[in-house]
């Protein structure tokens, strides 16, 4: 029998598949009712048609820069700028502010962000007390977590960010069994209490965010004795995916629906291109349908060596924004799938800006099935008229160009 936070994790793939997409046209139809700016984006869809996943690649992805937009069109009115379906009072308990500022608000009821999941997974367990460095200013971070571990029966000391002196001290006296935060300010305390020769032989085990953690970092922690896994989640949509004691990707939250786009586009990819992270929530609170994270990302095949069923990814591999400036004009990558969707015979594209500057060359180089005589040519005058600028054309076979996301890449020498 496996140790898991609930049941939901150890489901049959195809049941848990059928309880997402029986639950997405409801949430589709709520979020068209309550959520003032998603009557607008999904203005003439039928919410009862959206029950596949095809269905749901068809709706738009409305991104964090979109949302910030129509945040700040109506800030006199809705802060939220018409996301969100709480109002003020109890169903609300907090808002907070990310830089922008995007505000966001908190629903009501145990762990809100279904990060319990993440630090059971991670080994933390009732009667613990976790010591938490995340910053309990403005930002939900510090928020996040204490009530994940709350979900999972752990106390929590709120120790904030900064005073190493003070922080070493109570985790002298305390003996915290767990640390929350980021790894960089773990390494901090840790080499700190070295110094100082102080003991914090109790905490065995850490849950970090907000900062990448290179395999060095985490090997450097282990040899210390502490023992460190990572979650993937934000603000705006909570966990998305986290860590197992395999240490193989992470695994998906179950009250999500995740997608893997073409960054610039709506496109699904096959599974272990990289690609753009887009979120579909069940929260009713902040119903954010076909969100985009901005973060690049790729689903991984089969399932977790801990017996968990849902869908991995291997975590955050880079931002997924490339927009470009390019001999003074905005290059996004939209475009790029702009000129791309005009030839059936392209697979995949990729915008490789060169040179020095103020001296650009844009080489448009594509993956092509069959390369008809005058392909090139047509490619050359697409991207005249998508991007008002020359480009060179780059013909290759398929499977030439990089998994990593990139649509543009930027090669200049900044010399």
């Amino acid at each position: 029998m496996m140790d898991y936070f609930d049941a939901l994790e150890g489901r049959d793939p195809a049941a848990r598949e059928a309880a997402l997409m029986a639950a997405l046209p409801q949430q589709v139809a709520h979020a068209q009712t309550n959520a003032p700016a998603f009557t607008q984006i999904l203005a003439g869809v039928d919410a009862d048609s959206i029950t596949s996943r095809e269905a749901l690649a068809r709706l738009p992805v409305t991104r964090k820069h979109e949302l910030l937009e129509r945040q700040k069109a109506v800030r006199a009115s809705d802060p939220f700028g018409g996301f969100s379906a709480l109002v003020r009072g109890p169903k609300m308990p907090r808002v907070y502010a990310s830089p922008g500022p995007i505000y966001e608000p908190e629903g009501s009821g145990k762990d809100y962000w279904r990060m319990g999941r993440a630090m059971y997974a991670a080994g933390f367990r009732s009667g613990e007390l976790v010591h938490n460095a995340f910053s309990y200013h403005m930002t939900p971070g510090a928020f996040l977590m204490e009530s994940g571990a709350w979900a999972v029966g752990c106390t929590v000391f709120p120790a904030g960010t900064g005073q190493t002196e003070q922080q070493l001290q109570a985790m002298a006296e305390l003996k915290p069994d767990a640390y929350v935060g980021t790894p960089s300010f773990l390494r901090i305390l840790l080499e700190k209490a070295q110094e100082a020769s102080t003991d914090v032989a109790s905490m065995r085990k850490a849950m970090t965010g907000g900062e990448a953690l290179p395999p060095s970092l985490r090997a450097w922690f282990g040899e210390r004795g502490v023992t460190v896994y990572q979650s993937y989640a934000t603000a705006d949509l909570g966990l998305i995916a986290y860590e197992t004691a395999s240490l193989e990707g992470m695994v998906l939250d179950e009250g999500i629906i995740v997608e893997i786009v073409r960054p610039g586009t709506g496109d699904p990819v096959p599974e272990g291109e990289v690609g753009e992270v887009v979120v579909t929530t069940l929260s009713p609170g902040y119903p954010l349908v076909r969100f985009g994270t901005g973060d690049l990302s790729a689903l991984l095949p089969g399932r977790c060596p801990t017996g968990r069923t849902n869908t991995r990814i291997k975590g955050w591999l880079g931002r997924a924004d490339q927009t470009t400036k390019i001999r003074g004009m905005f290059v996004h990558p939209a475009q790029v799938a702009d000129i791309a969707r005009r030839f059936p015979e392209v697979i995949k594209a990729r915008l490789v800006v060169s040179g020095e500057m103020a001296n650009d060359v844009m080489t448009l180089k594509v993956e092509a099935a069959s390369a008809p005589q005058d392909l090139h040519a047509r490619i050359g005058e697409a991207i005249r008229d998508v991007t008002k600028l020359r480009g060179d054309v780059q013909l290759l076979q398929p499977g030439s160009l990089p998994n990593d996301g990139k649509v543009i890449e930027d090669a200049r020498s900044y010399k």
